[in-house]
């Protein structure tokens, strides 16, 4: 079984990591009032975020990323929270960082056990839900570094690259865009609803966690404007080195344009034509053909082509 459980005269904080059905048996047979549609919901780790009110209790499912070095992703990651009276109940696979510390600390340090559990569950509730919406923070200061990164580079990097960095920075900016929204309308709830479970006083603490919340959200906002920018400024700068390239090949092209038909004409078996009984034939039109080709490039070069 992966039920953990720490206590103070106030509340308890039960811990379920990974549960089992015999996890969910067992907190079925603690607290038979809670909803078997909840206890369900518990085993599953593909839920959207939501809310549930009950008299006794409040169910809540909530998703927050995980970094995932290997595909360079933030991963959402479920942790459902049951709040009663006198009791806190949390639900993950044991991959989120601030729950993993918090529940650490309170095994190892009575004073930090005291003060998550002493002023009973709701403000445990509170601190719980604080550090794992604070811990967004770290995950965006990482996309600004990887922006800062980007912008660094832009102009002096490979293109191949800079394109790649830009692509793997979008597709995790959308990710950990995804699942802040998410929680937007959750916290915005918790906010505004009265609901006995929760004391009255905490209505300010779960308004300061929706104002952090919010700042996540217009960081990862602008940061997405800012990438959707560099990605625009990158075009550009491809689609004019691809001129450059296509340039350069016109003119040679065009440059060897007379002397191919020059080189043709000269290869036809026809003795009347110009200098072809000549002694000096060979370097004659060879000549011709260079004074040619630096005519050319002359004129190009007049023209601001080149």
């Amino acid at each position: 079984m992966a039920i953990y459980q720490v206590s103070s005269p106030r509340a308890t904080w039960i811990n379920i990591v990974n549960p089992t059905p015999l996890d969910i048996d067992s907190l079925r047979r603690a607290y038979p009032y809670i909803h078997p549609l909840n206890l369900e919901d518990l085993m599953s780790q593909l839920e959207r975020p939501k809310i549930d009110d009950d008299e006794q209790y409040i169910f809540i499912v909530l998703q927050f990323p995980v970094w995932d070095a290997v595909k360079r992703l933030s991963r959402s990651r479920e942790v459902d929270i049951i709040v009663g009276r006198g009791y806190v109940v949390t639900v993950h696979d044991n991959s989120l960082k601030p729950l993993i510390q918090l529940w650490r600390q309170c095994e190892e340090n009575p004073e930090a056990l005291h003060n998550l559990l002493g002023r009973g569950a709701s403000h445990a509730f509170y601190d719980i839900l604080d550090k794992l919406v604070d811990y967004f923070f770290p995950m965006l200061r990482k996309v600004d570094a990887n922006i800062r990164a980007i912008e660094e580079s832009i102009f002096t990097g490979e293109a191949r690259t800079v394109i790649r960095d830009i692509a793997l920075v979008r597709r995790d900016m959308i990710a950990l865009r995804r699942i802040i929204r998410q929680q937007v309308p959750i916290l915005e709830n918790l906010e505004r609803k009265e609901r006995p479970i929760i004391q009255e006083e905490l209505d300010e603490y779960f308004g300061d966690i929706l104002d952090h919340l919010y700042k996540a959200r217009d960081i990862i906002d602008e940061d997405y404007e800012i990438i959707a920018g560099l990605s625009e400024t990158a075009d550009t700068l491809i689609n004019n080195r691809v001129n450059e390239v296509i340039r350069i090949l016109t003119v040679i092209s065009v440059i060897m344009l007379p002397l191919t038909l020059i080189s043709s004409i000269y290869g036809m078996n026809i003795s009347s034509l110009p200098f072809a009984e000549h002694e000096h034939s060979f370097l004659i039109v060879n000549g011709i053909m260079l004074l040619i080709a630096v005519g050319m490039l002359a004129y190009f070069r007049m023209r601001h082509w080149l």
